[in-house]
């Protein structure tokens, strides 16, 4: 089903002009022999350019849309038009005369192949090229001598006439055409994409893009070893693809990874998403709802333009109207080794993606401090919270983001990871902040416990009335912990700092010695401020009224879920009083 959904979106670009047709697919070149009609060279002049994400340093190869090259370079195939030295001039540096001879001689043949018949000046030029160049003359050439180390370094060559690439000319474009639509030869059998009898290719064109994978590219369809095979079939034959569909489906997945702005990084996987239509909107949208938005403003156009779509409403978007019944894939890779293994490939309407991204928003919501701006937590904000802030790495368990970002497109439940990897960093910081109140309330929400009553402590703001006594006892430990602080102005380690992590899991006891310390810290108060001592009594005394008559000698997971959600909800009630 990927490669029918990729072969699909492949025939939608191509439609726009957005890539290549068979035969024709990007390539990487770095410098230009510019001929004169004689054969020639008149000029030799760098194509290398800034990069296109803004850093400066080493410049980098230009792409261009080319006569689709040759791959398992490691028997000698030339590539039309472009190729590195050791095809184009006879020379590199690899140490290997009589083989780069060969190469030479092969591409020379190649292009008087196809270019000989024809009356183009720049086809012509090409052949009299071949006809007149010899290895010799490359380190004394005027045009190739002051370049020669860049150009035999390994980097590849365009052939231009009169400054424009020969692949320009149009007859010389309807002759690579002709040769590349018959030049098929091997075994037929049928495709599992079309459904058609056509020549099966052993080998598939490599996916470039994805971070820890060669930067030659990865395979997302190989077998290599005899393990892998079945049927005495080798290399592709084991899943027969076609020429065609084998071409369509790398060319969609290259077109994906090189986009910039429609490509995100989760863990070790590179997730790409499309809609059938090839609108670039569609992704757009949907990368930024994943990820959220660059500013408040934006978050703001964001939210109105998800609730729309996901209520089955149509939205303009990016000068786009967005369908949300517009079926939509997400796709998730990772490198191994010289491969890529498919994490997950999701499918639903747009609307329906949507429509769980923003269930997935309204279960984290939860009061927020003043000092947060932002309405909805991003997904890299999630991952941020199970991570040491203190360790050398500060990426996400690869499985646990995959994970996580599957359960949240799908609808399913959260992964047990996310709630122990949340509960281990609280443990550690003696703490619960924003996100991860955040975090252990979502996951409750969508995981039920029947520990965790939904109505009485995954509520978004506190909840007095609750009868839950995880939550209750976690109120009150945040009113001991503001007793304390204004019995003690100049302290620095309050009880959250000490007593944390064992009130939260073994209340029985750590609550007599911290209501006893509490009574102290109110009699200090008292000296100062009758009123405030009053009014702190009456608190503690109307949440230990709702704890009965002794504390739970422990508390599971999901308990110490409800003990931090009610110590965060009233530690926010706090920070609100002082603000008004």
């Amino acid at each position: 089903m990927i490669l029918q959904a990729l072969t699909s979106y492949y025939e939608k670009l191509a439609e726009q002009g957005l890539v290549a047709r068979p035969g024709w697919g990007p390539a990487k070149v770095s410098y230009a022999i510019d001929l004169n009609a004689d054969g020639t060279i008149f000029q030799v002049y760098s194509l290398l350019r800034e990069p296109e994400n803004g850093k400066s340093g080493k410049l980098i190869p230009r792409v261009l849309s080319l006569p689709l090259g040759a791959t398992g370079r490691a028997a000698i195939k030339p590539i039309f038009l472009w190729d590195n030295s050791g095809y184009f001039l006879g020379a590199d540096q690899k140490g290997k005369p009589k083989r780069t001879a060969e190469c030479f001689a092969a591409s020379k043949a190649l292009h008087k192949t196809i270019l000989g018949p024809l009356e183009s000046k720049a086809s012509q030029a090409v052949c009299r090229f071949f006809d007149r160049w010899t290895p010799e003359q490359g380190p004394t050439n005027p045009e190739t001598a002051p370049l020669w180390q860049e150009l035999t370094s390994g980097c590849n060559l365009l052939f231009c006439y009169d400054g424009v690439p020969v692949s320009e000319d149009p007859e010389v474009r309807k002759a690579w055409q002709r040769h590349y639509d018959t030049s098929e030869e091997g075994t037929v059998m049928r495709c599992l994409v079309t459904g058609e009898d056509t020549v099966i290719p052993p080998i598939h064109s490599a996916i470039k893009g994805i971070q820890g994978a060669q930067p030659s590219g990865a395979a997302l369809v190989s077998f290599n070893a005899q393990a892998f095979e079945s049927y005495d079939r080798e290399q592709n034959y084991n899943a027969p693809v076609g020429a065609y569909a084998a071409f369509a489906y790398t060319t969609a997945l290259n077109y994906l990874t090189a986009d910039w702005n429609n490509r995100v990084s989760i863990g070790d996987t590179r997730v790409l998403c499309w809609a059938e239509s090839g609108e670039t909107a569609y992704q757009a949208l949907t990368m930024q709802a994943m990820m959220g938005a660059d500013d408040s403003a934006g978050e703001a156009a964001l939210r109105a333009a998800v609730d729309s779509i996901s209520k089955g409403r149509r939205f303009q978007w990016d000068e786009t109207s967005l369908d949300p019944d517009m079926r939509f894939y997400v796709l998730g890779i990772a490198p191994n080794a010289a491969r890529l293994s498919v994490r997950f490939f999701l499918q639903n309407s747009f609307g329906g993606f949507l429509k769980h991204i923003e269930e997935h928003h309204e279960r984290l919501r939860i009061v927020k401090p003043a000092f947060e701006k932002y309405e909805t937590i991003p997904l890299k904000w999630l991952l941020a919270e199970t991570v040491n802030p203190k360790s050398k790495s500060k990426t996400a368990s690869p499985h646990l983001a995959g994970d996580l970002l599957r359960s949240i497109l799908t609808g399913a439940p959260y992964p047990t990871t996310l709630i122990h990897a949340v509960e281990q960093r609280i443990r550690a910081e003696c703490n619960i902040g924003y996100q991860k109140a955040a975090i252990v309330k979502a996951y409750y929400l969508k995981n039920k416990h029947p520990d965790m009553p939904e109505k009485e402590v995954l509520t978004v703001a506190l909840n007095p009335e609750s009868n839950s006594i995880p939550y209750q006892l976690g109120r009150l430990f945040s009113v001991m912990e503001e007793i304390q602080s204004k019995a003690n102005p100049a302290i620095k380690a309050t009880i959250k700092d000490r007593y944390y992590n064992a009130a939260s899991s073994t209340p029985a006891l750590v609550f007599p010695t911290l209501v006893n310390l509490a009574q102290k810290h109110l009699k200090k108060i008292e000296a100062s401020n009758k009123n405030a001592s009053i009014y702190y009594n009456k608190m503690m005394g109307t949440i230990i009224d709702k704890l009965g008559s002794s504390y739970p000698k422990r508390l599971n997971l999901a308990q110490q879920g409800a003990f931090q959600i009610g110590y965060y909800h009233q530690t926010q009630k706090r920070y609100e009083k002082k603000g008004e």
